[in-house]
């Protein structure tokens, strides 16, 4: 895992957490040599006991350690294996990581867990700051300090403030809920950023007192999608590292780390707030110095995931190098190309999973669009965008053949030029004779395209295409 390296002023700190969570696992505090134990032999035979000093078994803990039995005197010894006797230092770092880390750690994790939470724990600690002084500023808005305030005017905009979150976050579940499994990275990255943004709006709010609930009203409202979209995204994350079915165990871990997270949050808190209490300038230049920390951080945290299931973005980028130059991206290269932000509007938008009503208007079109199609979608060019019906038998190996077909489609019609594969379908001009040139494209080119995919370790069983729920059984009358 490569060691990263932010600021010289926290270079220290984060050699102490490199090495806690480096060192190998060490459980001499459970079972020091110096009590050289020996229990009884039980069911091994006298010869063999009698055999002297011979190891007899071995056992490991994962890959942390491992140790050996040796016959002694009629009883058995336990002994470490390549490692001399542990430190206290060591029997510190056993304890942290049991309480921190998942059991099985690395094993039981994704290879991207410890650089993902190094630097999500980075974030949660610059937030947790950032938030101090969004707490201080709400609370001297609705009157704490002011004589003049009234308990009644408080806890009325604390109500709406509340409301409208809760209207917030239903409206946001049901608009964007399906985007956040496929999307994962780039929404956890916009809840983040709009995160920070409530946190500003909250700290000038009291700067303009007849806008304040107003402005309250807002920063609640963009905080309860923060709370669905990180909320959810986190949990697409934790279904990513979980490799033994782990996912309560990484979740409870997790919630430890940033309870230790905001602990720490909280004594700096206390150090700072006296400083910036009545100091504006000072409360926004730290504000905006953590704001930028937690923002640099959660870009690095999800730079740092290497998801192997395919969603549209990461189909698209391995698929296009594919027909450029026939070499096939893994894991790792084709996250490392994945955007991270949200796109306001692509050239060509795909949909998966459309009504029949949206991709024909016809039995004629119908018959066009199966023209040289003899699988289990189908696909059509409606209004600017590349729709796509499935087949209620359709498989896993189904929907990621019609949405490299629909990605195809959607590359020759966008203003980019075409190299590779592609570049004789630019020449056609008619929609429906590209649905069908592109039929045969992909009978030359999905099958090894395919098999190179599952060599690279990407994930073919289940996927993240983010397909719509519509189902369409048809009659093929010819061809």
């Amino acid at each position: 895992m490569r060691r990263w390296l932010l600021f010289p002023i926290l270079e220290p700190f984060e050699n102490i957490l490199w090495l806690l969570l480096t060192l190998p696992r060490d459980s001499s505090c459970c079972t020091p040599e110096s009590e050289k134990e020996k229990e009884n032999v039980g069911g091994i035979s006298k010869d063999m006991a009698d055999g002297g000093g011979g190891v007899f078994a071995t056992e490991k803990y994962g890959s942390r350690e491992a140790w050996r039995y040796r016959m002694k005197d009629g009883g058995m010894r336990r002994e470490r294996m390549g490692q001399e006797r542990g430190t206290r230092g060591k029997s510190i770092t056993d304890a942290f990581k049991n309480v921190f880390l998942p059991q099985g750690y690395p094993e039981s994790v994704s290879e991207d867990y410890l650089q993902y939470q190094m630097w999500d724990t980075l974030q949660a600690f610059s937030s947790s700051l950032s938030g101090t002084f969004a707490t201080q500023a709400s609370l001297k808005g609705v009157g704490v300090g002011n004589q003049e305030a009234t308990v009644a005017a408080a806890t009325i905009t604390w109500l709406l403030r509340d409301g409208t979150g809760m209207l917030g976050r239903i409206l946001f579940a049901w608009f964007k809920g399906s985007k956040l499994d496929s999307e994962a990275k780039k929404w956890r990255l916009f809840a983040d950023v709009l995160n920070d943004a409530a946190m500003l709006m909250e700290i000038t709010a009291p700067h303009f007192p007849p806008f304040f609930t107003l402005i309250v009203c807002i920063a609640g409202v963009f905080k309860s999608i923060v709370g669905v979209a990180g909320g959810a995204t986190r949990a697409a994350l934790t279904v990513h590292q979980a490799r033994r079915n782990n996912m309560a165990d990484i979740s409870a871990k997790d919630g430890s780390q940033e309870t230790l997270v905001n602990l720490a949050g909280l004594l700096v808190s206390l150090v700072l707030i006296p400083l910036v209490t009545e100091n504006t300038v000072l409360t926004f230049v730290l504000f905006f110095f953590f704001t930028a920390l937690h923002l640099f951080a959660n870009f690095k945290a999800v730079r740092s995931v290497v998801m192997e299931t395919l969603n549209e973005a990461r189909l698209a980028i391995v698929l296009r190098q594919y027909l450029l130059d026939g070499q096939i991206l893994g894991p790792a290269e084709g996250n490392r190309r994945e955007p991270v932000f949200l796109e306001y509007k692509t050239d060509v938008p795909v949909k998966l999973g459309v009504r029949l009503g949206d991709a024909v208007k016809g039995p004629q079109e119908l018959q066009l669009a199966l023209r040289n199609n003899t699988r289990s979608y189908i696909i059509a060019i409606q209004n600017g965008s590349v729709c796509v019906c499935l087949s209620a038998d359709a498989s896993a190996r189904d929907e990621i053949m019609a949405a490299c077909q629909a990605v195809c489609i959607s590359s020759v019609l966008s203003s980019s030029p075409q190299h590779g594969a592609l570049s004789h379908l630019t020449r056609i001009r008619d929609s429906w004779e590209l649905v069908s040139e592109s039929h045969q494209l992909m009978e030359r080119i999905f099958q090894p395209f395919f098999t190179g995919v599952e060599k690279a370790g990407w994930e073919t069983e289940r996927t993240l295409l983010n397909w719509d729920e519509w189902r369409v059984e048809w009659t093929k009358k010819g061809r």
